[in-house]
């Protein structure tokens, strides 16, 4: 393996992208439309009650006829579960949508404290699927950081198969260190801690002179986690140095490194194979896995 010249922290981190979002990356419009068709009945009927002058007893008759509509009602108030759980005056409650286990009556006074009826009853929205729409884009920005991480691990896939390795047979993904010592014959005991450490690396690559265990990571935002992250996979580096055969590389990037500097350096200062986005563009996969 070529040893590659000492880098300047300072340069490499300089280099680390803002962003590598897609055009996907903010709302999976698909998983909204398809929530939203899982109700449009039942929110077509429960648009009846939008200006109801009477709307207590209109929420009643609905409950009577169509009994099947209050499982949407968590949804308008951005609640994916069928439990909804209220506490109030040394009471708890556990109202359930799915199975009804209380009188109409309780999940009217729910309607009313949490201001449902009046969202409804003053036209303060015009329709329920256009309501929920909106509610669900709200709700799927959370699916942003697994989206984020699939897109730095889909990143880093297109390099690995750029310096010719193939899907499944010189390079793996997701692969636990059972799998990895079971397949290749190492013993990875230093790193799981005799084997009651469960470790998955998201790539493995198997080369004609090493096996390669690979951890992608892209970072939008700061926050404690990156420090954790820096100091896990500082221990990770060092533990992998006392098994033969086998070399740990991490790559990751993004401007929440920025506020997470200090122990992303110290890692950096003892770690051999720790990269960029910037690295791959200029072919580090190539230069250090021999």
């Amino acid at each position: 393996m070529k040893n590659m010249p000492k880098r300047d922290f300072d340069e490499w981190l300089s280099k680390f992208k803002i962003s590598i979002a897609d055009y996907k990356y903010y709302v999976d419009f698909n998983k909204v439309y398809q929530h939203i068709s899982q109700l449009k009945i039942e929110l077509n009927i429960l648009n009846s009650l939008i200006g109801s002058k009477n709307i207590e007893i209109d929420f009643k008759n609905l409950l009577n006829q169509y009994p099947e509509v209050i499982k949407c009602i968590p949804i308008l108030l951005a609640v994916r579960a069928y439990e909804i759980h209220i506490h109030e005056e040394n009471k708890n409650f556990i109202y359930n949508f799915k199975q009804p286990n209380y009188s109409i009556e309780n999940y009217i006074t729910f309607m009313s404290k949490t201001g449902l009826f009046n969202l409804m009853q003053n036209h303060l929205i015009n329709n329920l699927i256009d309501y929920v729409t909106g509610v669900e884009v709200g709700l799927d920005t959370n699916g942003r950081k697994n989206r984020g991480g699939h897109l730095m691990e889909d990143l880093v896939e297109k390099y690995i198969v750029k310096s010719g390795y193939v899907k499944d047979e010189t390079y793996f993904k997701e692969m636990q260190i059972k799998q990895i010592e079971q397949q290749f014959n190492l013993n990875l005991s230093a790193m799981s801690n005799h084997g009651k450490t469960v470790k998955r690396f998201d790539f493995v690559i198997k080369s004609a002179k090493s096996i390669y265990g690979i951890e992608a990571n892209f970072y939008n935002g700061g926050g404690s986690k990156l420090n954790e992250t820096a100091r896990s996979y500082k221990q990770i580096a060092q533990e992998s140095k006392q098994i033969q055969g086998f070399e740990f590389l991490w790559i990751t990037d993004g401007h929440g490194w920025i506020s997470a500097k200090n122990n992303l350096e110290e890692t950096f200062d003892i770690m051999e194979h720790i990269y960029s986005i910037n690295d791959l563009e200029n072919d580090v996969l190539n230069k250090v896995i021999k």
